[in-house]
């Protein structure tokens, strides 16, 4: 079976990262948030999500009242 070496890769760094700290991962994230404050200010705030357009949230919220298939309930 053919293995994706960036996969593979991710793969062993994790089991790396996890024996090291005795695979509990409240440590792994201890040592990630202190990681994390040591970075300060290089890291790139993250960006609030945009509100989707008309265009994406049609047929979402139909006014109609007629029922759509996925609404639609089976006959008897």
């Amino acid at each position: 079976m053919w293995e994706d070496p960036i996969v593979a890769e991710v793969r062993e760094i994790r089991e790396k990262l996890a024996a090291k700290f005795g695979f509990d991962i409240k440590a792994i994230f201890a040592d990630l948030r202190k990681r994390q404050g040591s970075v300060g200010a290089k890291l790139i705030p993250q960006k609030r999500r945009a509100e989707p357009t008309p265009e994406a949230d049609r047929g979402r919220h139909s006014d109609s009242s007629e029922a759509t298939s996925s609404e639609a309930t089976p006959a008897a």
